[in-house]
């Protein structure tokens, strides 16, 4: 892990009471996102090789967004939600919700749009994945 591929986030996790349909809930959001460690709760963003094409999507997209992966705790009257990840890859934000994760969406600082564009810069794009041939490959015959 170098320093060119991980920034620490502060964060603040904001719960909003809604009604809907006559049942009452509780909804989570990301009321607040800065560099640095002097929030509420404080995540590492890591980037990974694997992922670069994914931040090109995201950086690509009308509005690039970071995901945090949260655990939600059901206490007597309200849930408490404690965040323990974050990503700015979709893909990896779509694994955490098939695992039951709750995943909550940011827009991305443009600190940070500006950073993963360094490093997509500096250790060049993936190359776009196309459909593996079935088989073998054969070798040419003279």
């Amino acid at each position: 892990m170098t320093s060119s591929s991980l920034r620490t986030l502060s964060l603040e996790l904001e719960a909003v009471q809604r009604t809907v349909k006559g049942f009452s809930m509780i909804q989570w959001h990301v009321a607040r996102l800065e560099p640095g460690n002097q929030g509420p709760d404080v995540l590492d963003l890591q980037l990974y090789m694997t992922e670069r094409l994914a931040y090109r999507h995201n950086l690509s997209s009308a509005r690039p967004r970071l995901f945090v992966r949260c655990s939600e705790n059901q206490s007597e009257h309200q849930g408490i939600a404690n965040a323990s990840a974050i990503t700015a890859s979709q893909e990896v934000a779509a694994g955490w919700m098939d695992g039951d994760w709750l995943v909550l969406d940011t827009t991305m600082p443009l600190a940070i749009q500006v950073w993963l564009e360094a490093y997509l810069a500096r250790h060049g794009e993936a190359p776009e994945e196309g459909r593996k041939k079935k088989g073998r490959a054969r070798e040419d015959q003279a």
